[in-house]
């Protein structure tokens, strides 16, 4: 075993988030208060943002935005859980949490949004998977876009 493993300690538990298999091992980037990003930031998993980030940043699991957090720039990922700033766009594959006091200047596309009492968000909001439609125009039915007026019977 290695140096911090021993013989009697029972094997950690892997957890799983969205877009990962079950017992995909994580791994957390952080970006701690104080320090300032300067570039883009990619991660396979997730990164917690402390300080400040002035680029876009790519996440295949997770993005958090800490109290304090600010990001200057747009977000890519599959859950993206806002309690500071974000300045940019955001796009989210299954969800976007923003909590109170936090605020996103931008627009939104997820599958599912939870704005809590005392956060803001100001920007367009796009809900749905994004995919063309069937013949891709976005106003198919079904898809919220314009519908025809229904036939009146004389």
């Amino acid at each position: 075993m290695g140096i911090f493993g021993g013989k009697n300690q029972p094997p950690q538990e892997k957890t799983a988030l969205p877009g990962r298999g079950a017992g995909a091992p994580l791994s957390l980037s952080i970006v701690g208060a104080g320090m300032v990003v300067r570039g883009d930031l990619e991660t396979d998993s997730v990164v917690k943002i402390e300080g400040t980030v002035e680029g876009h940043v790519r996440a295949k699991t997770q993005v958090l935005v800490a109290k304090g957090g600010v990001v200057h720039g747009d977000i890519e990922t599959t859950e993206v859980i806002v309690g500071g700033r974000v300045n940019g766009a955001i796009r989210a594959r299954a969800r976007v949490e923003v909590q109170t006091g936090a605020s996103i200047d931008g627009d939104v596309t997820t599958l599912r949004i939870a704005v809590a009492e005392g956060g803001s968000l100001n920007g367009h909001v796009k809900m749905g998977d994004g995919s063309p439609l069937q013949d891709g125009r976005r106003d198919a039915p079904g898809s919220g876009g314009p519908r025809p007026a229904a036939a009146s019977a004389p």
